[in-house]
């Protein structure tokens, strides 16, 4: 009984040692679960925090941990908000009302952390033209936009392989579609690769179509950060963004606008600064068969781009 006694509490000492050694050594903050309101989400702010800038990370996942508790560590404050493929959450990207980041943003301005009138959005690709839909649709909410590898338009839910085949949108508010590019399905053929460059690319020669689905910038009220490789091959995102500065100079908009291109850098330059190696391809399935395709860039072109545009966004967020 006296040698039970004794390694009860030994492991008791060694718990305590560790959540003391671990409270040293953790640097970061950690996140709170929020599942209340209709939306889940991770939330990160100090304790402390009052009255400060927050930035809403579109997406959520390791993506949106990582830069929600990038912008922690700086004295702001985060949310990782996921929108699909969670319990409770829609299984597909495709009717997504935009009533549920409404939810969060109105939860997130009440927190006392939080100054309401400096919520910024950020996403990446498909979340980077969401992000931009947000501002444009909801611009007393929020006041400003990140968007890595942006898209200038709205596109319908058949631009991705594994949604359903019934035509429709992508985004919603209030009951109705934003307006977006009707696609046909990426097929695959006899290939393992696609060119999903060519296939985004070539939706965008309707003009009258671009000139429905096209994202109006000029309601967002706040300033536009647009970081894009010029060698992008999943979309045309430096193309997209260089008409969203046109839309923007033809309506004149007064807030701060950054289109930002990068040099030898392809789709994936909105990851982790650090990691100076990376996936050069990414892998799709299409009625049961495996496609590759490039993200375009190189390693060290990418590394070069994600180290400026983490400095980028550090500078946007103190301009605040």
């Amino acid at each position: 009984m006296k040698k039970v006694f004794l390694g009860l509490a030994l492991l008791g000492i060694l718990a305590v040692g560790y959540l003391v050694l671990d409270s040293f050594l953790f640097e970061g903050v950690r996140p709170q679960a929020i599942n209340e309101q209709g939306f889940q989400a991770n939330y990160f702010a100090h304790d402390t925090l009052s009255n400060q800038l927050a930035v809403v990370l579109i997406g959520g996942g390791q993506w949106g941990d990582y830069w929600a508790s990038e912008f922690a560590k700086k004295g702001y404050a985060a949310l990782s908000l996921p929108y699909t493929q969670a319990e409770g959450l829609p299984a597909l990207p495709e009717n997504i009302e935009l009533e549920y980041f409404e939810k969060a943003i109105n939860w997130l301005r009440d927190q006392e952390a939080v100054d309401q009138d400096k919520i910024i959005v950020m996403g990446a690709s498909r979340n980077a033209e969401l992000s931009l839909v947000l501002a444009s649709t909801l611009p007393e909410l929020i006041g400003g936009v990140i968007a890595f590898a942006p898209s200038a338009v709205s596109w319908s839910n058949t631009v991705l392989p594994y949604n359903s085949d019934e035509l429709t949108a992508s985004w919603t508010y209030k009951g109705k579609a934003i307006p977006y590019i009707s696609m046909k399905k990426l097929r695959g053929g006899e290939s393992e690769k696609l060119n999903t460059l060519a296939y985004w690319s070539a939706g965008l020669e309707d003009s009258l179509a671009v000139a429905k689905a096209i994202i109006p910038i000029e309601k967002i009220k706040g300033p536009v950060l647009l970081l894009s490789g010029k060698d992008d091959k999943v979309w045309p995102s430096a193309s997209m963004a260089d008409r969203l500065e046109e839309r923007s100079k033809a309506y004149a908009f007064t807030y701060p606008f950054e289109n930002i291109q990068y040099d030898d850098s392809g789709h994936l330059i909105s990851t982790d600064p650090n990691q100076k190696e990376g996936p050069r391809k990414g892998q799709m399935t299409i009625e049961g068969k495996s496609y590759s395709f490039e993200f375009g860039g190189s390693a060290s072109g990418d590394f070069k781009a994600k180290q400026d545009a983490y400095r980028r966004i550090m500078q946007y967020l103190e301009k605040r």
